[in-house]
């Protein structure tokens, strides 16, 4: 099958990436209400399909110019092993280095199964600490905080 996989540049559809989310166990991992916004800020993206079924994606995120991170990379599990998630990763770092005007930073976070892909491909955790935190909205009949 994967002679058979096309590799698109674009991002994924709202619809295409719950599937593909959904097929790799992230169901509650998205806001799905507000995936399509969240989707329409990417950077850039790639899609994998064999014949028009989508089967594998990622995107890239960040200011274009010096930090790129890649974000939702994903491929259905029938599919996992078969090294189209480095194909669709190879895909996004080439075409970071097509547009990045110099050197740039290029960050993720990852799963512990998907560890070994992203060393494969030079990533490392180097001397920085991975950190997030979730910010709630402000709603619009409250008055902003401090």
């Amino acid at each position: 099958m994967m002679d058979q996989t096309t590799i698109i540049d674009r991002v994924a559809t709202a619809a295409e990436h719950r599937s593909i989310a959904e097929s790799v166990g992230w169901h509650d991992a998205f806001d799905w209400a507000t995936i399509a916004d969240s989707l329409a800020g990417s950077t850039f993206g790639v899609v994998a399909q064999v014949g028009s079924e989508p089967v594998g994606m990622g995107r890239v995120v960040g200011d274009g110019v010096k930090y790129f991170y890649v974000q939702d990379l994903a491929v259905i599990p029938a599919l996992q092993g078969s090294g189209l998630g480095a194909r669709l990763l190879d895909r996004l770092v080439e075409r970071i280095a097509m547009s990045a005007p110099a050197s740039a930073f290029v960050g993720l976070f990852s799963t512990a199964a998907g560890t070994e892909l992203y060393t494969s491909r030079d990533f490392h955790p180097g001397d920085m600490t991975g950190m997030y935190r979730l910010v709630e909205p402000v709603r619009r009949d409250e008055p902003p905080r401090g």
